[in-house]
């Protein structure tokens, strides 16, 4: 049974920090790592000691993990950047808290003997005799160990401990995955040998001048020794454990969410009937109005699920090829039971959700491709507008004109020029983008504008069929990219004061254009009106949009069952980055580095000297076998990875790429990792360093083709819209919601209440329940959707047996004790 963990977490705000700059102030950034391995870094909010960044992330980690830290720095344009506090969560802490955790903590000081990461290899065996007792230790190797030199390595030793006898390895210089493969031995006498005692293995880097650095330790209870004489194997290093904790909060402190969702997934064949019930909703000639497996699933949805539970359906749905089927059906209920057009898919229903889900699912290179370039002209430009008399600041309006003081007429007047330029840019991308638009998009929308053309026929309503299109493609897809690019990975960073300002005028234009202009002068922002002229003249090139973009076969539409989101020949990720010039070792490592243009897509890694560039290399996806981050001290550059690759022969070939800061180097490894996560030769292990000088900078091991020293991380990944489709995975979410609903649907559909007890009433009962001939029946009449309601409980007892029934064979497997589920 697979193990699946997700970690969701966002970074709020931060308050009360302590000014680290000479002005009195700070500028402060949070650091986010995963056992010690940096995930991310959010922006710096510059001379603020109350800083809000807003940003939030999924991770994926199938191998589970072990801590959650967020390190706040002070960003130094000279120098070092100086460290402020940090706040460290277990796995066991954030999965104590059912709903997940949300609150301020309080910064802690970093104390470098808990900032310990790694493993070491030891076999432990205890050696009797009538005279002594021995304990013979071989210290094997150790891998990942934290890097306390400048050169960014250690000089690694090792220390066994037991009661006042010790004894220590060689020390080997500059790696952090030393091989020592010593064997160590401490005699005792018997009368010293205590259950309760502790055999300690302490790893140092040893410094020249000062005192050495702490570098992790295990503890082994003696009695594990008594018990399992041979003990082998490798152990996680532990810190010291005496953390400090800043119970005041000199240090300032932190406003974090952060959830943990932990899954075991079963083999497929058990999740088959319940996919099977999903597909039965969209496919079966039934009435729309009937109840099925998907309108129950919704009965049980919560509203803060809802989200979560849309876009697993959409992928389900995409997986199976009846992503369209799956939405007409949701889209046809909804409209059907809408009166009222103008409340139509206002509601946060699942029909609404899972359109706008869908939307991010097949849509966000669609959308990068019409925004982007504008979006970047906004965030370079950095203009002051402002519509709003109350929020005119004369003192920001200097670059505006060079012949001194300007009035407010005139800073309404330049904005209203510079938004009637960005507005009308955006417009005409989107209103060019026909051909663009993914042809599954469309068919989707063509659907929605016959279902409610057929509801409101009227002419009065004539607009109807055009807003429900364009409520979704408007207001909840393009309007929220503008008011937040980074969210939508338009941009690596949020917005400063003001770029986040024009995007918020922009976007609430860009609604009223979806809106087709039809609320214009009804709100309470009269100030907008200037922008009223631009918005009702791009109305009818909108519903000239809108009618075209529906203009398409239905069969073009693909209903084969895919592995991914998108199409294999589209571009997922695509930008320059620096790749090493391998024919030049005796390169200096800044200039081994050639600036090169990259395109990913599901088949192949390629690249150029510019995006048009005739000649381009490449790499087929399926031949690559590992993408992870390599060690700073291999080129003496930061935020470099390799993506290494077998040919046909077996060959395994290496190439290095530097990216410019550690969010886009996450970025990339997650999209490789995602394309090649199907691949069968992934390497179970690495070199984190480069064979250079004939050896490798990490192990120090001079044999090029010696396994690598570091396991590798092929499943870690960002969660995003690119993920891979996982039925599995999926279906196992929706298992969890009806777990969590079937006590509902098992009363509303499955119980028979028996509060109708007259005499007249027993009576018609007891003829009733007999047929003419004498013969007693027990043949009730079916409620509405019992049937479907008992099929799918059934499944979900199912699923529930089976989780059940593989967790007792785990724990026999860990323990050799049969137990019953």
């Amino acid at each position: 049974m697979a193990k699946n963990t997700s970690l969701y977490f966002r970074i709020v705000e931060g308050r009360n920090l302590p000014a680290k700059d000479v002005s009195g102030t700070s500028d402060p950034y949070c650091i986010v790592k995963v056992d010690n391995e940096v995930v991310a870094r959010t922006a710096t909010v510059w001379k603020n000691l109350n800083p809000f960044w807003g940003e939030e992330y999924t991770l994926h980690l199938p191998t589970g993990f072990h801590s959650l830290s967020f390190h706040v720095m002070d960003e130094d344009t000279i120098g070092h950047d100086d460290v402020i506090g940090k706040i460290t969560l277990s796995k066991e802490a954030i999965g104590s808290q059912a709903k997940g955790l949300d609150s301020w903590l309080n910064l802690t000081r970093v104390n470098p003997d808990e900032e310990v990461q790694g493993e070491i290899h030891l076999s432990l065996e205890l050696l009797k005799d009538t005279e002594k007792i021995s304990l013979r230790c071989q210290v094997i190797e150790a891998r990942d160990l934290a890097p306390r030199d400048i050169s960014g390595t250690s000089d690694p030793f090792a220390r066994v401990i037991f009661n006042n006898h010790s004894a220590e390895t060689s020390i080997i210089k500059k790696t952090r995955f030393p091989h020592w493969g010593e064997t160590l031995e401490l005699d005792f006498d018997p009368e010293e040998l205590s259950e309760e005692g502790t055999v300690t293995v302490e790893v140092w880097d040893w410094d020249m001048v000062g005192k050495n650095d702490f570098l992790g330790k295990v503890e082994i209870p003696f009695a594990c020794l008594h018990k399992t004489p041979l003990l082998e194997g490798w152990f996680r290093l532990l810190p010291l454990g005496n953390n400090e904790v800043d119970a005041g909060g000199k240090l300032g402190a932190l406003r974090l969410k952060v959830r943990l969702v932990e899954d075991r997934i079963l083999p497929s064949v058990y999740y088959q009937p319940l996919i099977d019930l999903l597909v039965e909703s969209v496919i079966s000639p039934i009435e729309v109005e009937d109840s099925s497996a998907l309108t129950m699933l919704e009965e049980v949805t919560t509203v803060e699920s809802r989200q979560d539970v849309a876009m697993t359906l959409v992928k389900i749905y995409l997986g199976q090829g009846l992503v369209v089927p799956f939405l007409d059906y949701l889209n046809t209920r909804e409209v059907n039971h809408t009166t009222d057009p103008n409340t139509l898919f206002r509601s946060n229903s699942l029909a609404s959700k899972a359109m706008e889900q869908f939307m991010k699912a097949v849509g966000m290179l669609y959308l990068h491709e019409v925004l982007k370039p504008i979006i970047n002209r906004i965030f370079e430009e950095k203009k002051y507008i402002e519509l709003d008399p109350c929020k005119i600041d004369l003192n920001r309006t200097r670059r505006i004109s060079f012949k001194g003081a300007v009035s407010e007429a005139e800073v309404r007047d330049s904005s209203v020029e510079m938004l009637q330029g960005y507005l009308t840019s955006i417009t005409e991308s989107i209103v060019g983008s026909v051909d663009q638009c993914p042809p599954v998009m469309r068919v989707a929308f063509k659907q929605l504008h016959k279902r409610v053309e057929e509801q409101f026929a009227e002419p009065e309503n004539e607009d109807v069929k055009y807003l429900a299109i364009s409520g979704f493609f408007f207001l909840r897809f393009f309007a929220p990219a503008i008011l937040t690019p980074k969210l939508f990975q338009l941009r690596d960073q949020h917005a400063d004061t003001r770029t986040s300002r024009t995007l918020l005028l922009l976007a609430k234009a860009l609604q009223s254009v979806g809106n087709l202009g039809l609320q214009l002068g009804h709100g309470k922002e009269q100030w907008m009106a200037p922008l009223h002229p631009i918005i009702l003249r791009s109305v009818a090139s909108v519903k000239d949009f809108l009618d075209k973009l529906i203009d398409i076969d239905h069969d073009i539409v693909s209903e084969v069952p895919q592995r991914a989101v998108f199409m294999p020949s589209v571009t997922v990720k695509e930008g320059y980055l620096h790749k090493h010039k391998a024919e030049g070792p005796q390169l200096l490592s800044r200039f081994a580095f050639k600036k090169r243009y990259f395109w990913l897509t599901s088949e192949t890694l390629s690249y150029a000297k510019t995006p048009d560039w005739q000649v381009r290399s490449s790499i087929p996806i399926q031949c690559v076998c590992a993408v992870e981050r390599v060690d700073e001290n291999a080129f003496q550059q930061q935020n470099v990875m390799q993506v290494i690759s077998q040919d046909n022969d077996g060959q395994l070939h290496t190439m290095y790429i530097q990216c410019k800061n550690v969010n886009e180097l996450n970025q990339w490894l997650s999209a490789i990792r995602k394309v090649s996560i199907y691949n069968e030769r992934m390497l179970p292990s690495f070199h984190p360093g480069a064979h250079r000088s004939g050896k490798w900078t990490c192990c120090l091991q001079a044999d090029r083709p010696v396994t690598g020293c570091s396991r590798t991380h092929s499943a870690v990944t960002l969660g995003d819209w690119s993920d891979p489709l996982d039925p599995d995975v999926e279906t196992q979410t929706i298992y969890k919601q009806l777990l969590q609903g079937r006590d509902k649907l098992r009363k509303k559909y499955l119980e028979v209440p028996d509060t109708d007890q007259t005499p007249s009433n027993k009576e018609k009962k007891i003829s009733s329940d007999h047929r003419p001939d004498g013969a007693e029946c027990n043949v009730q009449p079916l409620k509405p959707g019992q049937s479907v309601a008992a099929r799918l409980l059934a499944v979900t007892e199912d699923l529930e047996q089976a989780h059940a029934t593989f967790q007792c064979r785990e724990k026999e497997d860990a323990t050799g004790v049969i137990l019953n589920p």
